[in-house]
């Protein structure tokens, strides 16, 4: 049992009395050992299943295709693709000119970047106008504060241009000379301010372009699929600002779009002599409008597509000929195209065939064109990669991930289901399993869900998951509120001061699948990461009884303590999603389902919690915080499991393959809780 040291927490005349509050140190030797002990305690736990565990990985690695290849997409005259060599952990990143029957040109091999690293990532990157030169931002931390180098494909030397501690948001200007970048603060790792770099010059000397003072916003830089203009974002939750530039004059000034309005979120781009804006004005769920690039402001825009209750108007990818849409409709996305010019030919959908699936606009850069990419997928479905001819309609498959192992797709059976909620909400449930599945409440079951953000958790397939639905196991996705399946509505009724929406619906279809006979408490176990963490601990603080076993991703489950201190990355620009703590209203709503704030003497399910050393975006001291007082509190002999990765973040280990060792560690966990254990 780690040692207690009291804390006194004090907002609005309510006292916290945090005995763990002391884990925070980071570089305290006492918070290291603990961290490695718990890590220790768990691989003791769990070492009569060291050979099956392996057998998951091997089993895991085993379905992927180890020689593999991006469908390459077109930029001017080039096709620009990734693959991987076998046995390599990292994508080389390539292209080919005028054809793709022409040599390989390697831009980036990043298994040799990677080499001497525990932790490394590749973050974002950018080819400059003339196709001669590649910025690149490297992580090797899991922190997500990177370095940018430069490298010069013509000869393939690397420039001596190196910018240290910026974001992965890099972007060219057309002079081929010109790159802009941008910094996040030291402490918050906010993103705020937008430099510019010529070529050559002393990084230390860069002039700062734009900075984003509001706490609550961050900032980030594009440049326009026309490739006319480039746009600096402030951005928050719900509200955009747009100050845009002629990229053809990179030391010019930018020019404020419309100016900031509190709750007005919209996006922009760029067609021909006007701006295309996708806007929530006057339109819960968005429409489409229109205006002059002389003439932005908001008395002269004209509507394309106008706002519809019952479907929620997402990405918007525009073609000389064509504007492609994103919209939701029931729960599922769906694809509209339509004719730039009017009477020119009618709107048109891509008609999918699966009650459940996940689609959306892929890599399309090429504006001159009758194709559009998009990609497809469902829990049976692996990753396909289409084109269609917007004119004609037929579609032709390019690739579909190649799943080894022995897979079938018609060995599986989807579903589209619907749990009602306590206020007689429809909440949808997708579910994967085997067929011939008997419903008789014996069946293993795993719920995963997520609620938050607005963050849709589509029903798309993963080839990990079938080392579970193999053996028996029933996968279900519960699409809950706080999510935006449904629309924007659905979103905010699952944020702020409804957020215990996200909680019962999650509860309600545990409940609703028990009922169906899918599986019974003994048998049901629950997974989420992140804010998904976040719901793990509610539920099993709300209703321990439910569930068999329960699964905790990096999560977010200390959010009092989090959300008052402004130091800690991402907190300031998230108060329009968990509201401000500093308003008692607030406080005492998050501290009504705050998960650490609300472990109880209990008996709590069997538990596994992970964490990263690095997370910049959950905290390590959550999850561990978390465990020490579950260890102190709950009853029974339940399994409580806390995994500390000491060498990454947010996203787990880095790498293609080494990355899914944690996923058979928790796939060990479930099964081996559910008496699997071959």
């Amino acid at each position: 049992m780690v040692k207690k040291i009291p804390t006194t927490l004090e907002s609005h005349g309510h006292v916290r009395v945090d005995d763990y509050y002391w884990l925070r140190e980071r570089d305290n030797p006492e918070v290291i050992q603990y961290l490695n002990d718990e890590n220790e305690q768990a691989a003791k736990e769990m070492a009569h299943a060291r050979g099956f565990e392996e057998k998951l990985f091997e089993e895991i690695k085993g379905r992927f295709k180890q020689t593999d290849m991006s469908v390459p997409y077109r930029l001017d005259d080039y096709f620009y693709y990734t693959r991987y060599e076998e046995g390599k952990e990292y994508a080389i990143y390539a292209r080919k000119h005028g054809s793709l029957d022409a040599p390989e040109e390697i831009m980036l091999d990043a298994n040799r970047l990677a080499a001497e690293h525990e932790f490394f990532s590749i973050g974002g990157w950018a080819v400059s106008s003339a196709h001669d030169l590649i910025a690149y931002a490297v992580d090797t931390q899991g922190r997500r504060v990177h370095t940018a180098y430069v490298k010069n494909l013509s000869t393939g030397e690397m420039c001596a241009d190196v910018l240290a501690n910026v974001t992965e948001n890099l972007v060219w200007a057309n002079d081929n000379r010109t790159l802009f970048y941008a910094k996040q603060d030291a402490t918050t790792l906010r993103q705020y301010q937008i430099y510019r770099h010529v070529l050559g010059a002393d990084p230390a000397a860069d002039p700062l372009v734009y900075q984003e003072d509001d706490e609550t916003f961050g900032a980030y830089i594009f440049k326009t699929k026309s490739k006319k203009f480039l746009m600096i974002v402030s951005s928050q939750a719900i509200c955009q600002e747009y100050r845009h530039l002629d990229a053809d004059d990179p030391s010019g000034e930018f020019k404020l779009f419309l100016a900031r309005e509190r709750g007005h979120e919209h996006h922009i781009d760029h067609f021909q002599d006007r701006f295309i804006i996708r806007t929530n004005d006057a339109a819960k769920n968005f429409r489409l409008m229109e205006a002059p690039l002389d003439r932005p402001g908001r008395e002269h825009w004209q509507e394309i597509i106008a706002h519809r209750n019952d479907v929620y108007l997402g990405d918007f990818e525009l073609f000389k000929d064509h504007l492609v849409v994103e919209e939701r409709a029931r729960g599922l996305t769906q694809i509209r195209v339509r004719p730039i010019l009017p009477g020119t030919g009618a709107d048109h959908y891509l008609q999918f065939d699966e009650p459940a699936y996940r689609v959306h606009v892929g890599t399309n850069l090429q504006f001159d064109t009758p194709t559009l990419r998009f990609e497809y997928t469902s829990m049976k479905t692996p990753l396909s990669i289409y084109d269609v001819d917007m004119n004609t309609r037929e579609r032709t498959l390019l690739k579909q991930e190649e799943v080894l192992g022995g897979f079938a797709a018609d060995r599986y059976v989807t579903e589209r289901l619907h749990a009602r909620a306590a206020d007689g909400t429809e909440i949808p449930i997708s579910i994967l399993y085997r067929k011939g599945l008997r419903r008789d409440g014996q069946n293993p079951l795993l719920l995963y869900g997520y609620g938050s953000y607005g963050f849709s958790i589509d029903a798309a397939f993963a080839s990990p998951r079938l080392s579970l639905v193999d053996r028996g196991f029933v996968f279900a996705i519960a699409h809950i509120r706080g999510g935006q399946e449904l629309g924007r509505q659905w979103y905010e009724d699952g944020k702020l001061l409804n957020k215990h929406n996200t909680f019962s619906d999650f509860i309600a279809c545990a409940e609703f699948l028990i009922g169906e006979k899918f599986t019974q408490p003994e048998k049901l176990f629950a997974m989420g990461r992140s804010a998904g963490g976040l719901l793990m601990g509610a539920v099993s603080n709300m209703r321990p009884d439910l569930f068999k076993g329960i699964v905790a991703e990096v999560p977010f489950v200390d959010v009092v303590t989090t959300m008052l201190d402004a130091s800690i990355p991402l907190t300031t620009g998230e108060y329009d999603e968990w509201g401000d703590p500093n308003r008692k209203e607030f406080y005492d709503y998050m501290l009504s389902y705050s998960p650490y704030d609300n472990v109880a003497r209990k008996n709590y399910p069997a538990m596994l919690i992970t964490g990263g050393l690095h997370d910049s975006q959950v905290q390590y001291w959550e999850p561990a915080k978390w465990v020490a007082k579950l260890r102190e509190l709950k009853t029974g002999n339940n399994r409580l499991l806390l995994k500390t990765n000491m060498d990454a973040g947010h996203g787990g280990a880095s790498g293609r393959f080494r990355r899914h060792r944690e996923t058979a560690f928790s796939y060990l966990f479930l099964l081996d809780l559910a008496g699997i254990r071959a």
